[in-house]
């Protein structure tokens, strides 16, 4: 069995379930372990403290992980989800350790070369920080 674990964001994770599908249809046996995760923070103001870890339980994944799941169901692969709080790439790190991914699939947004070299991001993060192979799909061009 060929273990992804696939990181999907807010609004983004269609393209990597498009990757992780043709995977299937090459005739191997895939599971996804589609990762979706509540960001940690904590906001304070005159009215209190506000953190992250008190809300988790009672937020819902963002659509975009039905959609997900969906397609990649739809195309015979395994499928399990998870949703967890935490540093993002911390907590995508950590699944796929635990569950012995072969590789990480994330979607990445597209920024100028001084965009990316400013500001970073989730993909990134994992592609110099994880000690498994990533892959990362950017959105297609309009």
């Amino acid at each position: 069995m060929y273990t992804v674990v696939v990181a999907v964001t807010a609004d983004r994770g269609l393209e990597v379930a498009r990757y992780v599908t043709t995977l299937a249809e090459d005739g191997r046996e895939v599971e996804a372990i589609v990762v979706n995760v509540f960001e940690e923070f904590e906001v304070a103001d005159e009215a209190g403290v506000v953190n992250s870890a008190d809300l988790f339980e009672d937020v819902e994944p963002p659509e975009i992980v039905d959609a997900v799941t969906s397609d990649l169901e739809s195309a015979g692969v395994d499928v399990t989800v998870r949703h967890e709080h935490g540093d993002p790439v911390t907590e995508i790190m950590r699944v796929a350790e635990e569950v012995d991914a072969d590789t990480i699939a994330v979607e990445s947004r597209k920024r100028s070369p001084t965009g990316k070299a400013i500001f970073g991001s989730t993909a990134q993060r994992l592609v110099l920080e994880a000690d498994r192979p990533v892959t990362v799909m950017t959105e297609p061009s309009d």
